[in-house]
């Protein structure tokens, strides 16, 4: 990895292991054993090196997303795949969403990247939820406002499940991941056809 590389790796680590409140460009260059102004050559401030893993964040979200939109005909596995792919990048990327205000409050710039990812995400997940709704998993009844606010409500918890876990259950990382993503899929049953119900109950309720 070139220096630059080590950095946000290493910041990543730190953030996420250490806390983001407690971390400094410091901290950092000292866990590399690099000097300060080496760093501070690739990053000024901290806020540059969240920002490059706010980016690498959104990167393999899109790229999650955008297989499970190549898919022509899409089944309840595919959506379960990518709810675990996901809640997988949220953990490895966890210290922003327990300081996801913090965060935001303190960098306009992911700010005002956070909102122009929730208005095209919306039209994703829409197109995606049409989808399902043509491949027979999702009931062709299904209301426009419920598809609208489904989507609200999986921006709530995609964003909210690991400050949740960290206040209540407390779970390592395969119990956290596996069981919030079958929450999460929980909100999908109401809607689905019959017969996915039924596969639903089989496959994802213990």
């Amino acid at each position: 990895m070139k220096t630059k590389e080590k950095i946000v790796s290493t910041a990543l680590f730190l953030f996420n292991e250490k806390g983001y409140h407690t971390i400094t460009t410091r901290h950092i260059a000292a866990e590399m054993k690099i000097s300060a102004g080496n760093l501070h050559y690739h990053f000024k401030h901290s806020e540059d090196i969240i920002k490059a893993l706010f980016l690498m964040l959104k990167n393999e979200m899109d790229y999650l997303l955008n297989h499970l939109k190549s898919i022509p005909v899409k089944s309840l596995e595919d959506l379960y795949n990518y709810t675990i792919s996901s809640f997988e990048i949220v953990y490895s990327y966890r210290f922003i969403f327990l300081n996801f205000v913090d965060i935001l409050r303190q960098i306009p710039e992911i700010e005002t990247q956070y909102k122009e990812l929730n208005i095209s995400r919306k039209e994703e997940f829409q197109s995606i939820f049409t989808g399902f709704q043509k491949s027979k998993i999702f009931r062709e009844d299904v209301p426009e406002f419920i598809l609208d606010t489904m989507v609200t409500q999986i921006f709530i918890i995609g964003d909210n499940w690991m400050n949740y876990n960290s206040l209540t259950l407390k779970l390592n990382k395969k119990e956290v991941i596996k069981h919030y993503s079958v929450i999460f899929l929980n909100l999908f049953y109401p809607w689905l056809s019959p017969d996915q119900q039924n596969f639903y109950q089989q496959k994802y309720v213990k």
